[in-house]
């Protein structure tokens, strides 16, 4: 009887290991996307002074590029987009600590990056440039040696930077600021002699604001723009990229690049 009751035991006790287990793979498994339909909202973390990508329009209202693409997204999907503006310099903190869903506005895409950060493909080319004063004697990268060159910290200009060792022992200073739109406010004023920023924000800057900057032919780095994720994320990533080859091939993206760039510069789908 007392054998037949240790057996019993034993039985009860591996029974409940394997439901436990059982239970820590199903909590250990990827419900991302179950998660985002269930709640209903996608959190997008963003930068909100970052045009054309996202930003603040005249109403406070943030629109843009991403914002649109996102907004899109999230129609088809049944659910609402949350724009969440954060600090850029913490962004992987807020994505990690669960207080954004994805990171998605402008994200260049790194090695570095995608150690801890699962990415989409690239939708978006972009580069890494130097905008100076259009009456500025430079007109190199050379002839910024002894000067003051600011850029957004936290940002892929700071990796463009020191991924040209020569240039940025060259610069007299490097002055890291909040956004880029305030170093380029501080250009006009001549705080800094050149800003080191993404390409496809001066040319929204310089064309919509009509300040008389130029940017130089030097490129510093080349690159792409992807989406974020939690590494654990991947079914949500994969149903966010499906969505948007959806709309590359039914030409909502199309529609959307030609409001905000001013032609068709999107690389999905393609």
């Amino acid at each position: 009887m007392k054998r037949i009751v240790i057996v019993l035991l034993c039985a009860l006790i591996a029974g409940g290991m394997f439901l436990s287990c059982q239970k820590k793979d199903a909590a250990g498994g990827d419900n991302s996307l179950q998660s985002i339909l269930s709640k209903k909202k996608l959190i997008m973390g963003l930068d909100d002074s970052f045009p054309p990508m996202g930003f603040r329009n005249e109403r406070n209202e943030i629109v843009g590029y991403d914002v649109d693409l996102a907004k899109e997204v999230a129609k088809r999907m049944g659910i609402e987009l949350v724009l969440q503006p954060i600090d850029w310099a913490a962004k992987e903190q807020e994505l990690n600590t669960g207080e954004i869903d994805c990171i998605w506005n402008g994200f260049t895409i790194t090695e570095e990056r995608k150690k801890n950060l699962l990415f989409t493909p690239p939708y978006l080319r972009n580069a890494q440039v130097i905008v100076v004063k259009n009456n500025s004697p430079v007109r190199t990268m050379q002839d910024l040696a002894g000067k003051r060159a600011g850029t957004q910290a936290g940002s892929a200009s700071i990796d463009a930077i020191d991924d040209a060792p020569e240039f940025k022992a060259s610069l007299r200073e490097i002055i890291q600021y909040r956004d880029f739109l305030t170093a380029l406010m501080d250009l006009d004023v001549g705080g800094v002699d050149a800003v080191v920023i993404d390409l496809v924000v001066a040319n929204d800057n310089i064309n919509r604001s009509g300040k008389d900057f130029r940017i130089l032919d030097d490129r510093l780095d080349e690159e792409e723009f992807g989406i974020g994720f939690r590494m654990r994320d991947k079914s949500l990533c994969d149903r966010v990229w499906e969505i948007l080859l959806a709309m590359a091939k039914d030409g909502t993206i199309a529609k959307i690049a030609n409001q905000w760039m001013g032609a068709d510069i999107s690389i999905v789908g393609k």
